[in-house]
């Protein structure tokens, strides 16, 4: 009888590795809209959710956390969790990747 309940590999979870291998480190919300630049649509809440599947695995850590005070929907702070890649996870470098990511960083230094 195979094992219960979600398996522990997750496609989203190694894309997100192949990101954040090119990128060094990244807070949510960059990570998911250089996701959904690269890789088929999926939800922010599904980024999150595998950001944190990956800390408790080991896959990524958590770098940093930072307030930031500005005017958002919801108030005028927020909470910036920077990832960075951890000790078990496994990027297979995707050239594809690589040229999105580079390309987004670039874009981010003439902003």
């Amino acid at each position: 009888m195979g094992k219960r309940g979600r398996p522990v590999k997750s496609q989203i979870r190694q894309n997100i590795a192949e990101i954040l291998y090119f990128m060094g480190e990244g807070y949510g919300y960059e990570l998911y809209k250089i996701y959904r630049e690269i890789f088929p649509k999926c939800t922010q809440k599904s980024i999150y959710y595998h950001l944190k599947k990956g800390v408790a695995l080991g896959e990524f850590v958590v770098k940093k956390i930072e307030k930031e005070k500005g005017e958002f929907s919801w108030g005028t702070e927020a909470e910036k969790i920077y990832y960075a890649p951890g000790p078990n996870m496994k990027p297979k470098i995707d050239k594809k990747v690589k040229e999105i990511v580079e390309e987004y960083v670039k874009r981010r230094k003439h902003a």
